[in-house]
């Protein structure tokens, strides 16, 4: 069986829901293709779940921005920092021209997310189609430079921090 077919097997024992803890039950089997999908050595993963937890932590300490009365993350990821340096202070990331570039550019992928995601909702609709307006009102403003699904084009941005110690993340997520 794929890793799908699993999956759909296993929702449809539990009424056509997917609960995590019923997937991980079903991996526990040696013989499942799901199996494979996750580390079963427990010191590894203990350090992997260490590290979502501190991505959490990071992800929901708030701040506010001069002039402004809303509360925003106060740290942001960029994909260049991510398995490097992690994450940069979203109010540096603002006073920085090509970093800034960099978060609406990202921005723009996750725009382009959602509308695929929930352009079949119709009452989003018009969410979906302010988004459209705004990519392509800047995309008028940058000279056209608009990437294939709606952004502006990557410039070159400033590379990623050195890395400050030596993280095993990407060693976990590959067992």
């Amino acid at each position: 069986m794929t890793v799908k077919e699993e999956l759909e097997l296993i929702a449809k024992r539990h009424g056509g829901c997917l609960n995590p803890e019923d997937v991980v039950a079903f991996a526990r089997d040696k013989t499942t293709t799901l199996h494979r999908q996750f580390c079963w050595d427990d010191s590894k993963a203990a350090e992997a779940y260490r590290l979502w937890q501190a991505r959490q932590v990071i992800r929901v300490h708030v701040t506010v921005l001069k002039g402004s009365d809303e509360q925003v993350r106060a740290y942001v990821s960029l994909r260049q920092d991510r398995g490097e340096a992690g994450y940069r202070r979203i109010v540096d990331v603002i006073a920085d021209g090509e970093l800034r570039q960099t978060l609406l550019e990202e921005a723009y992928a996750e725009m382009s997310v959602f509308a695929k995601k929930y352009r079949v909702l119709k009452e989003l609709s018009p969410v979906i189609d302010a988004m459209d307006k705004a990519m392509h009102k800047v995309a008028a403003k940058t000279g056209g430079k608009v990437g294939g699904n709606g952004k502006p084009k990557a410039k070159a941005t400033k590379q990623a921090k050195p890395k400050r110690r030596e993280r095993k993340e990407s060693q976990l997520a590959a067992v």
